[in-house]
This record gives C-alpha cells, sequence and structure tokens, in this order.
C-alpha cells in the first residue's frame, strides 16, 4: 500500500477525516516539498545545502512539527527548481 492508498484508507474514519481536512493546507504544502526533493533525487541534508535551511528544519517541516515561513518556502521552492504560488480560493 503507497501513501496516497494509505491515507485514503484513514480518511474512512470521519474523525480522521474531520482532523485532516482542517489541516489539508499542511498536509499539502508537506506533500509537496516530500515529492518535489524525491523527484530531484535529494536528500534533506543536500536540500538543506542547497537552500541554506538546517537540514534539521527541513525534517521538521516534512514531518509536520514546523511551520516554515514565507522566506523558507521561497528558498524551498527555488531550491526545488519551483515556483511558489500560494492563494486564496472561493469556499
Amino acid at each position: 500500500m503507497n501513501y496516497r492508498e494509505h491515507l485514503e484508507e484513514l480518511k474512512k474514519n470521519p474523525k480522521f477525516a474531520k482532523e485532516y481536512d482542517k489541516l489539508g493546507p499542511e498536509y499539502e504544502i508537506i506533500e509537496q516539498i516530500i515529492r518535489a526533493r524525491a523527484e530531484k533525487g535529494l536528500t534533506q541534508q543536500q536540500l538543506a545545502e542547497i537552500t541554506g535551511i538546517p537540514q534539521a528544519h527541513i525534517s521538521r517541516i516534512e514531518n509536520g512539527k514546523y511551520n516554515p515561513t514565507l522566506k523558507q518556502l521561497k528558498r524551498l521552492a527555488k531550491g526545488l527548481d519551483k515556483e511558489l504560488h500560494i492563494e486564496f480560493k472561493q469556499v
């Protein structure tokens, strides 16, 4: 079972789904950072060297234990050869 399949299984639990939805944006950015880093074949340490963000911070960001600043998100995007887009969507 891969991550996406496991997540969908967990979301069948109403309590989990409700809490997950509350944290949706946080989980989305975490998933995007991990995916982009994996696509580039970078370790956390290599990404740290590219961005100047300590590896420990990258680890905490990817584990959901630290909310990155906008400045850090910009540095991560640049280090991953990505553009950062932030938007407000109509609910």
